[in-house]
């Protein structure tokens, strides 16, 4: 499920406070002078837990780790745009079998302490998993979406071979994107990683610890890193932790490269003060969408919910929620336009439904939900509808787009009502069934067998204990078959199929409302290095590590080798 983060904060207050940014960079330690072609430094927030002052751990398994991206690394990353499988400490993988997954390991590759990575490396982090179930993050070991491993084995230094006791397809980005692979010489006899101190930092990753007070880290840039041809940083300081006001001032002053919080309307709070210099990427992460309780009535029924689907203006959606920033979803549920090409041939053209209350009246009364002397929608014993909007206090982009919401259903005559509750109680009812209708997200990641299709499975039904992936409670038995099918394909072109058949479902009986995006958030100066992810070089923000061999520096800076050319 997508964290989730509130601001509470509006636009006008963060330039009030913008305002006295010339005081940010009081104190700030410069960093060595750069040599040609190199970047000085990259300053960004701490990725260490604000309890953690004075202490150091960097393993990254730790609830209080000193840093999350920059020391260990994945096999691979999942670059969701174009779902390729980016190459990283792995350089390729197959699945001969649906129940055994072959990873071959990029040779050449060490440690920062000089020791050899190899095959070993990779079954000691998962086979510490199996020992230490904590460490099992991922759940490579359990039953949650795939079958579990029973073995990691290295068949050579460079080959691991990963057996399930049974399909596991859905399971590939918990093994090469989301789990980082742990040195075995320095974890292998600390017993439970999860509870080591590491001290050392000694990591496979493009930076190197070098200097920790408590509350600022400094990283320098490893010289024997795997891919240091394309390593133009020499180091990396990461400090404090900042709220939208904080971290508006921090990145507008320039005391911060990049920031990837919730700052309210960058382009006015952040941009237009230094629109050469500060800019923002917020490409689309996930659709933000109305879940319905298909178990009630009335909301069960796929006529009553395309209707409502057509009475919503997005546009007003976006405007209030995102000050217009982030643009309507498709209700194809896939992220467009980065994924345009998976859009089924029969929808190209209907990705999106328009906002269009003449259909929404119309489809409402074709499906027998006439209005009464008082305009409200009736069911089919003249019954008045009424309907209950759950949205979690606080979280303020939900509270406008349900806001906007109600007064579009009422205009077309359903009688609904939003009531803001603690965000726990809206998971209990989640829980439970007992809403009507919730905000939610639908993930729009590459392993979509899993992202979309856990949204439609009667498994994923969530009940008193735990809360699951199928906020919607829909349930059909042939949709379940579909999907366990799809999520064991490794044939692309029946993949394409099973998906297009998936995407249908969402497109016609509206289990889910698609609304507009939600972002992954990407503010930064180019004054100091360019080559960040933008509108005009499109790639995913999501896996900051990326950053380390794509920054270069800024033109006319005393890092550039242009200069003085």
């Amino acid at each position: 499920m997508r964290k989730r983060t509130r601001t509470i904060v509006s636009a006008g207050a963060l330039m009030t406070l913008i305002a006295t940014s010339g005081c940010a960079n009081i104190g700030l330690e410069p960093p060595p002078p750069a040599e040609e072609g190199m970047i000085a430094e990259i300053r960004m927030p701490s990725e260490a837990n604000s309890s953690v002052q004075g202490l150091v751990n960097y393993n990254y398994l730790s609830p209080n780790a000193t840093v999350q991206n920059w020391l260990f690394e994945p096999l691979m990353i999942r670059d969701r745009f174009t779902c390729e499988a980016v190459p990283w400490l792995a350089t390729s993988y197959e699945w001969p079998t649906t129940d055994r997954m072959i990873v071959h390991l990029r040779e050449g590759v060490t440690w920062n302490d000089g020791e050899p990575f190899t095959a070993k490396d990779v079954v000691y982090t998962f086979q510490a998993g199996k020992e230490y179930p904590a460490a099992d993050r991922n759940g490579v070991w359990g039953e949650f979406y795939g079958a579990a491993a029973t073995s990691v084995t290295a068949l050579d230094d460079h080959t691991v071979e990963f057996r399930f006791d049974g399909p596991a397809v859905p399971k590939t980005d918990d093994v090469l994107q989301s789990t980082k692979i742990l040195p075995a010489h320095i974890y292998a006899d600390k017993g439970d990683p999860t509870t080591y101190v590491d001290t050392e930092g000694v990591g496979t990753g493009p930076f190197v610890p070098a200097d920790y007070n408590g509350r600022r880290l400094v990283m320098t840039r490893n010289p024997d890193y795997w891919d240091a041809e394309n390593l133009k940083i020499q180091q990396i300081s990461l400090e404090g932790q900042y709220d939208a006001n904080s971290g508006a001032l921090k990145i507008r002053s320039g005391a911060l490269d990049m920031y990837r919080g919730d700052i309210p309307n960058p382009p006015r709070s952040i941009v237009s003060a230094d629109p050469e210099n500060a800019h923002y990427f917020f490409p689309p992460d996930s659709s933000t969408v109305i879940a319905i309780n298909n178990e009630r009535p009335v909301l069960s029924d796929p006529a009553f919910r395309e209707g409502i689907a057509y009475a919503l203006d997005r546009e007003a959606i976006s405007e209030r929620a995102s000050y217009g920033i982030m643009e309507p979803a498709s209700q194809t549920m896939l992220l467009l336009p980065f994924q345009e090409a998976e859009v089924p041939d029969k929808w190209k053209g209907k990705e999106y439904i328009p906002y269009d209350p003449a259909e929404a009246n119309r489809l409402l009364d074709e499906a027998g939900y006439e209005k009464n002397a008082d305009g409200w929608r009736v069911d089919e014993n003249g019954t008045p509808l009424s309907f209950v909007f759950s949205v979690q206090a606080g979280w303020m982009d939900f509270i406008a787009m349900a806001d906007v919401i109600v007064r579009n259903l009422r205009a077309v005559g359903v009688q609904i009502k939003m009531v803001a509750t603690d965000p726990n109680a809206v998971d209990g009812m989640q829980r439970s069934g007992s809403f009507d209708m919730v905000l939610d997200f639908v993930g729009g990641g590459c392993q979509r067998a899993r992202d979309l299709g856990s949204r439609l499975v009667s498994s994923q039904i969530s009940h008193d204990k735990e809360l699951l992936l199928n906020r919607a409670r829909f349930d059909d038995p042939e949709v379940d078959e579909l999907v366990a099918t799809w999520s064991n394909t490794t044939d692309e072109a029946e993949a394409k199929k099973l998906q297009d058949e998936v995407i249908d479902v969402f497109m016609t009986e509206f289990p889910y409302i698609a609304l507009q995006y939600a972002p992954s958030r990407l503010i930064y100066r180019t004054d100091n290095a360019v080559g960040w992810p933008s509108e005009d070089n499109p790639y995913p923000v999501d896996q900051p590590l990326r950053f380390a061999t794509q920054l270069r520096p800024a033109p006319g800076t005393a890092g550039d080798a242009s200069t003085g050319e």
